[in-house]
């Protein structure tokens, strides 16, 4: 993996914080490519959905997602705890409204691994706080092989991922940006170019306005 890039801003230049959202059909890799930049980029924090998906061997409960039933997601949904909620391959997934909130106040970013569904409610619920990347496999050829590969899910469940991954590319065009994963470090490189562009947005960056006043301000000898 390439070294990481300075995805922040200049200190002395307080900034809003970006809600980073990564969507792709199952197995192109936007879940690879998000555990990569937490590695990278700590100051980020990962919005945990809730799912009433059944866990994989290799997924943890609260790191991974945080695994519920239908009553509970259904309670959580009722009671307005949910930043966003989608139904994708019959299991139910959705955000938890409290940590995003939290991390929001506190000028923190936060990142998200969720579907076209959910995409499309942060961006009608936050508009400009939202910075929005698609993730495209090479080939669907590429894309079955990776699914083969991880050999997590059944034969009927990756026909179904196959089937829903044509749905899921044609929502292309309601994001921000599209990335070609290829290669792995290649798509990594452009999703932290991303960052680092979107970081210093003049938009983003309340503090220029002290910032460009202190300099006026100075006097050269």
């Amino acid at each position: 993996m390439t070294l990481p890039l300075d995805l922040g801003s200049t200190p002395e230049i307080s900034r809003r914080g970006l809600m980073l959202v990564l969507s792709s059909p199952s197995g192109a890799g936007k879940s690879t490519i998000a555990r990569n930049l937490l590695e990278f980029d700590p100051s980020f924090s990962l919005s945990v959905s809730v799912t009433t998906r059944a866990r994989r061997t290799s997924e943890i409960d609260g790191i991974h997602y945080r695994f519920v039933d239908k009553d509970e997601f259904h309670r959580l949904r009722a009671g307005e705890g949910l930043l966003e909620w989608a139904e994708v391959h019959g299991n139910f997934y959705g955000t938890p409204k409290a940590p995003a909130e939290k991390a929001m106040r506190e000028g923190r970013d936060m990142l998200f691994d969720i579907d076209y569904q959910g995409a499309l409610q942060l961006q009608e619920k936050a508009g400009d706080d939202v910075v929005s990347i698609f993730i495209l496999p090479p080939s669907m050829e590429e894309l079955k092989t990776r699914l083969l590969r991880r050999a997590e899910d059944s034969a009927e469940t990756i026909a179904v991922r196959l089937k829903n991954a044509k749905t899921e590319i044609e929502r292309w065009r309601d994001y921000d940006y599209v990335v070609v994963n290829d290669d792995l470090d290649r798509a990594f490189q452009a999703v932290r170019a991303i960052i680092a562009a979107e970081r210093l947005k003049r938009d983003r960056r309340p503090g220029l306005e002290e910032f460009t006043e202190q300099l006026l301000g100075q006097e050269v000898a």
